[in-house]
């Protein structure tokens, strides 16, 4: 879902699997991306309201994007992606 190019409008991607009758978190959902200004920021945010950190922030090896990720009461996954180094990825 979205409309408009990936670097100036929110883009949400949905998929269907063929052939599952049950979701659960190891088959049907992965993770949702969101884009922030400071994933450092956005992990103590997430740690001073009672967060679970899944992925410490810091840049990934080899395309050095930074990211966090923190899991939800539920423990589905969340990840946060740094919004300046998102848009090198697309150029």
């Amino acid at each position: 879902m979205g409309c408009g190019p990936e670097d100036k409008n929110v883009v949400l991607e949905l998929t269907y699997n063929y052939g599952v009758k049950e979701y659960d978190k190891g088959n049907g959902y992965a993770q949702i991306a969101i884009g922030t200004d400071d994933v450092y920021k956005t992990a103590e945010a997430t740690r001073v309201f009672g967060g679970k950190i899944a992925l410490e922030p810091g840049p990934l090896p080899g395309i050095n994007t930074k990211i966090t990720a923190c899991l939800d009461p539920d423990g589905w996954k969340s990840v946060f992606v740094d919004n300046v180094d998102f848009l090198k990825e697309l150029e």
